[in-house]
């Protein structure tokens, strides 16, 4: 593993470390079953995860993008008491952190050479059970589990993005992680020959099963850094690397399509997004320029991330079978069943028909933390209600075609945003994300849609010119009023938009319009 300031160390170096980190950490962390950790996808950052599992911790890696309000009740979710940070990071994020702060440097600053020498022994000769029960003193290990290594047992808390309202503690055991990650392994079939780019922080799902425990599971090499955004940094460090595996987000590809060359993807043997919807527009672009075509993954922090994935074809003489097909999420991955059911009713729909997506597996978390109201919402005999509209085809592949919480009741008709986001983009002949669809309160109807956009007043008249004559239905075309131009739009730090500030943002923009009116 490596990033931009830290050159590559190997497994037997990083297992070291870790040790190493543990045996000073032990003793700060004694009595506490979940410690916080704000630190960005780096060596440092893994390193720190690794010692707090090796101690019998569990770790929470907390969301540094966050407001203060809601870090503060992450943190008491949790029932956290020390936090492990970083100055030189704090610094960047100003943030003020709740409970007791611990420097990562504090803790790895002139490091004796009997204890360099201890973990490497410990390394080289202690059988695993030996080594994990020196790093474990303390007599409250975890309660949730007979035994501390239980598969069963809880590996972290991951709080949902919070799009569309306030985060969950979703409680994933290492049995989820594990058993996605195997998943992952059947479909892609990585050797230690293959490297990925760690951007995604460890507070996603994605970030922290593919690019963290990953990596330290298969023996897959990682090269991390802490800006996604960077796309002047990541390109060469996908070159100079080697990079093999690219985890990242639609949002990011739009970046890297603008200031990456050709040349730094070239090693690049799998380009895999989530989180949002992957527009075949930006997809058919990249590819141009890069030769090689993303591919769309469909997951939920839920569900340790990942639950269906797109891959590429597999051919040998007499046989050819479809790995991947435009507009689709792709196929659920091993030891996943899905299930189309219908809204209303719950019961299964006919193949082609869309309805609410159901999932279950062993990636399937052991739900939220502290609210089983909450839990008992979405867990039902073991299938996970995703809340995504989809589809299922005689292939098996599934597509979005919406989100329950992304539909807006009009005059009695439920008009579906990403419908009419899709439309939108394809009459301006857009590639980037451009379009954002929300609704605000209406007297009249109930609801009225407001469109948040990036164009030019000429470029939005012609895109609006097509619009109107396209075969949506009328209740679903926004009025030309109800177009509001923004600099940029609200995203997450997973890079996904955040829909509940947009939705904050078009009710002020559409309050001020009606006003100026």
């Amino acid at each position: 593993m490596a990033d931009p300031q830290t050159p590559a160390i190997n497994f037997g170096n990083a297992l070291a470390r870790s040790v190493f980190l543990a045996r000073r950490l032990k003793n700060i962390w004694n009595a506490q079953e979940m410690v916080g950790l704000l630190l960005p996808p780096s060596v440092g950052g893994a390193l720190a995860n690794y010692a707090a599992m090796l101690c019998g911790k569990v770790p929470v890696n907390l969301n540094y993008t966050v407001s203060e309000q809601t870090l503060a009740s992450c943190v008491e979710q949790c029932g956290i008491k020390t936090v492990l940070t970083s100055r030189a990071f704090l610094e960047k994020v100003k943030l003020n952190v709740p409970g007791e702060v611990v420097y990562l440097e504090d803790v790895a600053a002139n490091p004796k050479r009997r204890e360099k020498l201890r973990a490497f022994l410990f390394v080289r000769f202690l059988p695993t059970a030996s080594l994990e029960k020196s790093l474990r003193t303390d007599p409250i290990q975890n309660p949730r589990s007979k035994i501390q290594n239980d598969l069963d047992s809880l590996a972290t808390v991951i709080f949902s993005s919070g799009s569309t309202g306030e985060p969950k503690g979703v409680m994933l055991s290492h049995y989820n992680i594990a058993s996605n990650i195997d998943q992952l392994d059947q479909v892609f079939h990585l050797t230690t020959r293959d490297r990925f780019l760690g951007i995604l922080p460890f507070f996603h799902s994605f970030g922290f099963t593919a690019a963290l425990c990953l990596p330290a599971q298969l023996g897959v090499g990682v090269v991390f850094h802490v800006n996604p955004l960077d796309a002047r940094t990541i390109g060469p460090l996908v070159r100079d690397y080697a990079i093999t595996f690219l985890l990242t987000t639609p949002t990011f590809l739009q970046l890297y399509l603008r200031a990456c060359a050709p040349e730094q993807f070239g090693s690049l043997r799998v380009v895999m997004t989530g989180a949002e919807k992957l527009p075949d527009r930006l997809a058919i672009a990249f590819e141009e320029q890069f030769g090689i075509r993303p591919l769309e993954g469909y997951g939920c922090t839920e569900c340790a991330p990942a639950v269906a994935v797109n891959a590429p074809d597999f051919r040998s003489a007499g046989f050819h079978q479809v790995g991947a097909k435009r507009g689709k999420i792709g196929q659920a991955l091993p030891g996943v069943s899905v299930r189309i059911v219908d809204v209303t009713s719950g019961e299964p729909v006919p193949l082609g028909q869309s309805g609410l997506l159901l999932v279950r597996g062993p990636n399937v978390m052991r739900g939220y933390l502290g609210k089983p109201e909450k839990t008992a919402e979405v867990l039902r005999e073991g299938w996970y209600t995703t809340g995504d509209v989809a589809t299922l085809d005689e292939d098996g592949f599934l597509q979005i075609t919406d989100r329950l919480s992304r539909f807006s009741k009009i005059g009695g008709e439920m008009v579906p945003h990403i419908k009419v986001e899709e439309k939108l983009h394809e009459c301006a002949g857009a590639t980037e994300q451009t379009f954002v669809v929300t609704s605000v309160a209406d007297e009249k109807k109930g609801e009225r849609l407001v469109v948040l956009h990036k164009l030019a007043d000429d470029k939005l008249r012609e895109c609006l010119e097509k619009f109107g004559v396209c075969e949506l239905p009328n209740l679903w075309k926004p009025k030309a009023d109800a177009f509001v131009r923004v600099e940029n739009f609200p995203l997450l730090g997973t890079g996904k938009l955040d829909l509940r500030k947009v939705k904050e943002l078009a009710g002020q923009l559409a309050k001020t319009s009606d006003g100026h009116n």
